[in-house]
């Protein structure tokens, strides 16, 4: 069998001793009790940047919405197929999550794939137009990192056109984050609105 296939199979096993098996299973009480998060992701598909990983999280913990380049679209109430603002709609109205963390990364392919179109235009139908939500980022810097990081700033921008956003986080009842993730260094910065700079994250930063 495949290594990377059998590695999978293994990690299930591994996965139901630690969550199912036992009377303190979690999945047994997440089951019976239902789903409560009160943190949500925004999260690339790159699959090195898993949110759950990095953070060690258990099942429950963390509601998460992933897309190519981690986009919050803007607010568009029309016939179209929204399943990022839907997962959104449904996180903050349905789930009444408090934490929104908008969690960009380094050597985002969906970034690079926007900065170099005209290479990359014919070899894809869906790509292109997506991460067009993204080329008005504030920003005349063309080195990926730094536009993911502006870009993050264009997803909060979009997450405030959301009415029913706006309206939590004015009442203090939803706090956004954005949070930029170094893929070499495993390291989390987060923007910090006082000093309109990335610092490291800690446990007193976000507090």
């Amino acid at each position: 069998m495949e290594k990377s296939f059998l590695k999978i199979l293994q990690g299930y096993n591994s996965f139901r001793d630690k969550y199912v098996h036992g009377d303190t299973s979690i999945l047994k009480h997440l089951s019976d009790s239902g789903q409560r998060p009160k943190i949500m992701v925004v999260s690339c598909c790159d699959s090195r940047v898993d949110p759950a990983l990095i953070l060690q999280c258990d099942p429950g913990d963390l509601y998460v919405v992933r897309n190519v380049a981690n986009i919050v679209p803007p607010f568009q109430k029309d016939e179209g197929y929204h399943g990022t603002s839907a997962s959104i709609e449904f996180g903050i109205r349905f789930l009444n999550i408090e934490h929104l963390i908008l969690l960009g990364h380094s050597q985002c392919g969906g970034i690079k794939a926007l900065l170099n179109k005209n290479n990359t235009v014919k070899y894809n139908d869906f790509i292109t137009s997506w991460v067009s939500v993204l080329k008005d980022v504030e920003t005349t810097s063309q080195d990926i990192d730094e536009y993911a990081k502006a870009s993050i700033k264009k997803s909060y921008e979009n997450c405030l056109s959301f009415p029913w956003i706006l309206d939590k986080i004015k009442a203090d009842k939803l706090f956004l984050h954005q949070w930029f993730f170094d893929i070499k260094t495993g390291e989390i910065i987060t923007y910090c609105d006082a000093t309109e700079e990335y610092q490291p994250l800690t446990l007193d930063s976000e507090s």
